[in-house]
């Protein structure tokens, strides 16, 4: 049920025509399940970088197409701009954004680069995590020489293309070539300095910037600049890894700014930039008055940055992602200039559906009016796993007051463990309030397949045995799910914050129902398999699952007064 999203932002040698633009962002979004985030043309440049996002599958088909188009409408030989450029899609990278390691995404980035060159004739140079040649992991190296160089280098074994055409053709000559790799999210983030100097801006840049200063004679900041035997200035590094820094003035905010890249947020999060930008800044009699996020972000940069403030003040992290947020948000103040929101912000936000069409989105008055309704879905098992989220929400609301509570300030990271596991089965079940719908609809699909012959009748027959299957696994796991909850709920009984005793036995007791509705839902449609062995066999496993786990809540919630 986890989600796997990679963004995908290609860079293309056309800035001024907007309509070979929209055409080439057309192709991109002919594909379903890609999302367009952002398109942003440069006419100086005469490059147009694009963003989209989605399902790896989704954009890498999407990335095809857009370079196809690319290359039908733009002609190399006639570009130009003050970019550097190679080709008409000059850039192609995949970055893992969620459920996958950058190691895959390079994978698939190799995959797309030989299907560029095989397909559609376009010479390919593999870069960052996806280099076939350790120098060419730098895109520099890549593209030396840009478009003009091509030829030449075309006539060089060690310089040629990774995949696609070995003769610089003219049908090589229009198109150029694309660097096709994949990399780390970067983030390119400001810090609001409560000065106006430049100068102390950039100070506290080379404090912490990788590449850090110039070392000078005497350590002075007149000193002359120290070169090493080759000629080259002595650096002293600075004290944050994979970044890129530099300070400046604007005019429109009437303040300086650090400005920097953060290159990869694994080395570094933005958390960890903030603080010690903060930690250098007053170092140089100078404040942080706030943070400007330029761009969108992974929920993730967001949820660590949140639990890392809520770590500081020894406040419990098991609370909803959204709360979480608000506190990285408001602790490195990234409304200070304008407002921050999320749902604008957070490429995970941006692709999801809209919370309407769920019914985790819906009012408590809705769902209960729409299962009140005379459809048969949501019925019993979309109930039983939202009593068993309730449950969750009950055990974590325990853990969650005794985390805070005045005197217990030694237990606040005991309790807020359990709070975050308690939180995280909570979501884990309110997904499955609309899976348990959705596997029902799978089946009431199968019904309406076709069968007037053999052929359609077994094809029906074995759609509609999986489709069974699936909508009875669903409920086991309801079952499942509720059963964890069973000794986290016991433990907020024990030494949880006594005043909330009978919000955990209520906790228990919603877990009880959610788990006989479960079951009632496993047996009712287990019957229904034609496989009778495994049907059997989940019918059995799953009582033996309710009777453990109701004798464990009887055997709590009776001695509780």
């Amino acid at each position: 049920m986890n989600k796997r999203i990679i963004e995908c932002v290609p860079n293309f040698s056309e800035g001024k025509d907007l309509h070979i633009i929209k055409l080439i962002t057309d192709a991109i979004e002919s594909v379903e399940g890609v999302k367009l985030l952002n398109v942003d043309p440069g006419e100086a440049t005469n490059r147009t970088v694009v963003t989209f996002a989605g399902e790896p599958e989704a954009v890498c088909e999407a990335a095809f197409r857009g370079a196809v188009k690319a290359k039908e409408l733009i002609d190399m030989r006639k570009h130009h701009g003050a970019h550097p450029r190679m080709g008409a899609t000059d850039v192609l990278p995949l970055i893992p954004v969620e459920g996958i390691t950058l190691e895959e995404t390079a994978e698939l980035a190799l995959k797309l680069g030989q299907r560029l060159a095989e397909e559609a004739s376009i010479p390919v140079y593999a870069y960052e995590a996806s280099a076939r040649k350790p120098e060419r992991r730098n895109l520099a190296v890549c593209r030396k020489g840009e478009y003009e160089a091509l030829e030449k280098r075309f006539g060089e074994e060690n310089e040629k293309p990774d995949f696609g055409p070995e003769e610089f053709t003219e049908e090589v000559a229009r198109s150029g070539a694309t660097a096709v790799g994949a990399r780390d999210f970067l983030i390119a983030v400001n810090f609001n300095l409560n000065t106006t100097s430049t100068r102390r801006a950039n100070a506290i840049a080379f404090d912490v910037r990788e590449k850090g200063r110039p070392q000078r004679e005497g350590n002075t900041v007149t000193g002359k600049p120290v070169k090493d035997e080759n000629g080259k200035p002595v650096m002293i590094p600075g004290t944050l890894k994979a970044t890129k820094a530099i300070g400046w003035y604007i005019d429109e905010y009437k303040m300086a700014q650090v400005s920097m890249n953060i290159t990869d947020i694994n080395t570094t999060p933005l958390h960890i930039a903030f603080d010690e930008i903060c930690r250098k800044a007053d170092g140089r009699g100078v404040r942080v008055t706030g943070t400007e996020l330029v761009g969108l972000v992974p929920k993730r940069v967001m949820i660590e940055a949140g639990k890392y403030f809520l770590k500081k003040q020894q406040r419990s992290t098991g609370i909803s992602d959204r709360e979480i947020i608000d506190i990285a948000a408001q602790s490195m103040g990234l409304s200070q200039i304008q407002p921050w929101n999320p749902e604008e912000r957070i490429i995970e936000y941006l692709l999801e559906e809209k919370s309407g069409k769920l019914l985790i989105g819906q009012t408590l008055k809705e769902f209960a009016e729409n299962t009140a309704s005379e459809s048969p879905a949501p019925g019993g098992g979309s109930v039983s796993a939202y009593m068993g989220a309730l449950g969750a929400a009950l055990g974590c609301m325990v853990a969650n007051l005794s985390s805070h509570k005045p005197g217990w300030d030694e237990k606040w990271e005991y309790f807020s463990e359990y709070a975050e596991s308690m939180q995280q089965t909570m979501q884990e079940l309110l997904l499955l309030v609309d899976e348990d719908t959705n596997s029902f609809n799978k089946v009431m699909e199968c019904f309406r397949m076709p069968k007037s012959n053999d052929k359609e009748k077994a094809a029906y027959e074995a759609a509609l045995e999986e489709a069974t299957l699936y909508a009875t696994d669903i409920p086991f796991r309801t079952m499942r799910k509720c059963a964890e909850l069973i000794p986290l709920l016991y433990e907020m009984t024990k030494s949880g914050n006594p005043n909330s005793l009978s919000d955990a036995g209520v906790g228990l007791h919603a877990i009880r129902a959610a788990l006989h509705g479960a079951y009632m839902n496993v047996v009712i449609n287990a019957r229904t398999l034609k496989d009778e062995k495994k049907s059997h066999e989940l019918q059995s496993s799953a009582r033996e699952l309710l009777v453990k786990s109701v004798s464990e809540i009887d055997s709590i919630t009776l001695n509780l007064f």
